[in-house]
């Protein structure tokens, strides 16, 4: 049976930045989010509305230790009513700032926690047809203690965080079981456990390797 479609080779099979013409018709500034809405022109002549979110950003770090266990928190999300079990993680809020200097700051004041290990796991949209939220999800090893940086003081949700420790087996059983559902933890431990599988732990790409998105939306402005 020939199902619908063409093969994709090798080298188109990549996303392509790309940007159709579009003015803005509408935003609501929050403070750090904007809800926009815009007029976008098709490829054809035609036109259509988009409403999406215009977000900063985000890093997240998985955080694995010599047992093979993975550093979570708790932390309640008010959006989905759900006290959830996460990977430590932060907004790219801070301008100009490497967003791998963000997630070593984030892992330092959510875990207590620095590495002399980074590496990219995966770099994801989280829901493209909504949000324009691009997150980096970073594997850290070869970890070390330490405090949490000077004059960070938790505050809102965060102030009721809790670190815990959780085999990666156990946290890839609970994706599959439908109990774990934040997307930066389900994405990067299973993307972890791939890695541990196929062994390329030491061919994934450096901490410091360019991010595309980030590039993308410091040209589109």
């Amino acid at each position: 049976m020939s199902l619908p479609g063409s093969d994709l080779s090798w080298d188109d099979l990549h996303d392509v930045p790309l940007t159709w013409p579009s003015r803005r018709v509408d935003e609501v500034r929050g403070r750090l989010m904007r809800f926009v809405t815009d007029e976008v022109t098709t490829p054809d002549g035609h036109t259509m509305v988009r409403e999406y979110l215009e977000h900063p950003g985000a890093v997240a770090i998985i955080a694995l230790d010599d047992a093979q266990r993975v550093a979570v928190v708790t932390q309640y999300r008010h959006p989905v009513g759900s006290l959830e079990v996460e990977a430590p993680a932060g907004l790219l809020d801070v301008d100009d700032e490497d967003p791998l200097v963000t997630a070593q700051r984030e892992l330092a004041e959510e875990a207590e926690l620095a590495a002399k290990d980074w590496r990219v796991l995966v770099d994801m949209f989280t829901s493209p047809g909504g949000t324009s939220e691009s997150i980096r999800i970073y594997l850290a090893q070869d970890l070390v203690q330490v405090p949490r940086p000077d004059g960070f003081v938790a505050s809102g949700e965060e102030a009721h965080m809790n670190l815990h420790w959780a085999a990666l087996d156990e946290v890839v059983e609970r994706i599959y079981e439908g109990r774990l559902q934040n997307p930066s933890l389900v994405v990067g431990a299973l993307s972890l456990a791939t890695a541990v599988h196929e062994r390329r732990l030491e061919s994934l790409r450096p901490g410091d390797a360019p991010w595309p998105a980030r590039v993308v939306r410091t040209d589109r402005g």
